[in-house]
C-alpha cells in the first residue's frame, strides 16, 4: 500500500465516535422540544364557575346581641312568718296571679278579726253619739239645756266618727297583711331557683328574695350597631318596625376562642359514650322579631348605638342572658349584580376575579365591591351580567391558562366551554349542509 494512503487514513475509533455524538445531540434536542411542547400544551386546570347574575339583595347589619327578659320580678315577702307551702316547681312557667307561697296566716287572721270587732264597737258608739246630738239640739232650742251641753255632745259625736274612720283603716291594713300571707306571681314568666324552702321564717324587712321570675314571652334582644348606620335606621324605620332575626348561641368571639376544647387553658374534651345522630346536630332556626327601641344617644367611647328588638319567642328558643347573632334588615336592593363570595380575591391592586372566556381561558379582571351579603358579594363595577367567574381552584390558575370548568351545584347556566362546543357543533353542521 502506498505511504500517502497510510498517512491520510482516519483511525477507526474516530469514524465510529462521530455518529454516536451526533445521535446523542439529536436525542437531547428532541427531549427538550418535547418537554417545551408538554409545558405549553399542559392539561387544563379544573375549576368551578358561577355566573354573575342580577338578584334582590337585602341590606342587613349584623351584630352580637344578648337576650334580655322583657320584665324581671324579684318575689319577696311583705309580712313576717313561717313558709308553710311552696306551690310551684323550680323552672315552672307561671301566670300572673298564680299562688307561689303561703305563710302562716293565723296571727294575721286574728288581727283582722280584732280590727273588725273594734270597728263594730266604735261604729255603735258613733251612732249613739249622733242620736245624742240630735236630742240635745232640740232641747237646746227649747232652752231645757244650755248650748254648752249641746256643743259638748256634738264634739263627742265627731270624735266617735273619727275613731270609726281609724278603725276602718286598721281593718284595711289587717286585711292587707292577711292577704299577703298568700304570695302570688306579679308577672307571667318562668321561675328560677327556689331560694327559700318550706319551714323557713321570712321577714318583710329582711329583703330576702324568695324566687326570681323572668318574662320570656315576649322577650328582648339587646345589641349595638355602628353609629354610622343610624341615619339608615331612622330613614327606613320611620313609621314601621324593621325586621330583625336572631340565632341563639355563643358569640363569634367565644366561638373563635373555643375552636378546640383542648386548646391552651381549656379542658380536655371527653368523647361521649353514645354520640347523638348526625340529624340531631342541625342548626337552630333563626327567631323573627322587630326593632322595638333605639337608644337616645350614641356611645362616644365605642361609637355604637344600642338597639333592642322584640321577639314573640313562642317556641322558647331565646333564653335570658344568652348570646345571639342578630341581623337587622333595613331594605332590599333590587336588581343588584352578585357573585359568590369565594369568587372575589384580594391582591396588591385591590379586589379581582378570574373570568372564563369562550375559548376556555382564564382572564383576570379587577372589580369594585359594594358590600357583602351573606354568601354573596354585590359588585359595583367591573363585571357584566352573565359573565362566568371562577369560584374554586383559583390558586392553580394564572392569567391566560386553560381551564376545565364545571358548574356550581344548583347552577343551570351554560359554561363558556359548553357554549364554545355548541358553537363549533353548529358551524360543523352548517358546513355539512
Amino acid at each position: 500500500m502506498p505511504d500517502y494512503c497510510r498517512s491520510t487514513r482516519v483511525p477507526s475509533s474516530r469514524v465510529t465516535a462521530a455518529p454516536a455524538v451526533l445521535f446523542l445531540a439529536v436525542l437531547l434536542l428532541a427531549a427538550g422540544c418535547a418537554q417545551k411542547q408538554g409545558k405549553s400544551a399542559g392539561a387544563p386546570v379544573p375549576v368551578t364557575v358561577a355566573v354573575a347574575r342580577r338578584a334582590s339583595v337585602p341590606y342587613t347589619v349584623a351584630a352580637n346581641g344578648i337576650v334580655t327578659p322583657l320584665e324581671t320580678a324579684t318575689v319577696a315577702p311583705q309580712v313576717d312568718g313561717i313558709v308553710t307551702e311552696v306551690a310551684f316547681r323550680e323552672g315552672q312557667e307561671v301566670a300572673r296571679g298564680d299562688v307561689l307561697f303561703r305563710i302562716e296566716p293565723r296571727p294575721y287572721l286574728a288581727a283582722y278579726r280584732q280590727a273588725l270587732a273594734a270597728l263594730a264597737r266604735d261604729s255603735a258608739t258613733a251612732a249613739n253619739a249622733r242620736r245624742e246630738v240630735a236630742r240635745y239640739d232640740s232641747l237646746a232650742q227649747k232652752e231645757y239645756v244650755t248650748q254648752e251641753q249641746a256643743d259638748q255632745f256634738r264634739a263627742t259625736a265627731s270624735a266617735a266618727d273619727a275613731t270609726v274612720k281609724a278603725d276602718e283603716s286598721a281593718v284595711v291594713a289587717a286585711k292587707f297583711n292577711l292577704d299577703n300571707t298568700v304570695i302570688r306571681a306579679p308577672i307571667a314568666g318562668r321561675t328560677g331557683s327556689l331560694l327559700v324552702r318550706t319551714g323557713n321564717v321570712v321577714h318583710a324587712a329582711g329583703g330576702t328574695p324568695l324566687v326570681v321570675i323572668n318574662q320570656i314571652r315576649p322577650i328582648l334582644v339587646r345589641f349595638a350597631v355602628p353609629g354610622s348606620e343610624l341615619p339608615l335606621i331612622q330613614r327606613y324605620g320611620a313609621g314601621k318596625a324593621l325586621p330583625v332575626s336572631a340565632v341563639p348561641g355563643r358569640s363569634p368571639i367565644d366561638a373563635q376562642a373555643d375552636t378546640t376544647l383542648g386548646g391552651p387553658g381549656g379542658p380536655t374534651p371527653v368523647a361521649p359514650a353514645d354520640p347523638p345522630p348526625a340529624q340531631a346536630l342541625t342548626a337552630v332556626p333563626a327567631a323573627q322579631g322587630a326593632l322595638a327601641f333605639i337608644d337616645n344617644a350614641v356611645d362616644t367611647t365605642t361609637g355604637t348605638v344600642m338597639l333592642k328588638a322584640s321577639f314573640p319567642n313562642r317556641e322558647g328558643s331565646l333564653w335570658p342572658g344568652q348570646f345571639a347573632a342578630v341581623s337587622l334588615r333595613m331594605f332590599v336592593e333590587e336588581n343588584a349584580l352578585v357573585v359568590p363570595a369565594q369568587a372575589v380575591l384580594t391582591g396588591q391592586q385591590g379586589t379581582y376575579v378570574y373570568l372564563v372566556d369562550s375559548t376556555g381561558a382564564a382572564r383576570q379582571r379587577r372589580v369594585a365591591v359594594e358590600r357583602t351579603a351573606d354568601t354573596l358579594v354585590v359588585i359595583a363595577g367591573g363585571l357584566r351580567d352573565g359573565e362566568h367567574v371562577v369560584t374554586t381552584g383559583q390558586s392553580r390558575v394564572t392569567p391566560g391558562a386553560r381551564v376545565a370548568t364545571t358548574r356550581r351545584a344548583g347552577d343551570s347556566s351554560t359554561t363558556p366551554a359548553e357554549a364554545g362546543a355548541a358553537a363549533a357543533t353548529g358551524r360543523g353542521a352548517k358546513r355539512a349542509r
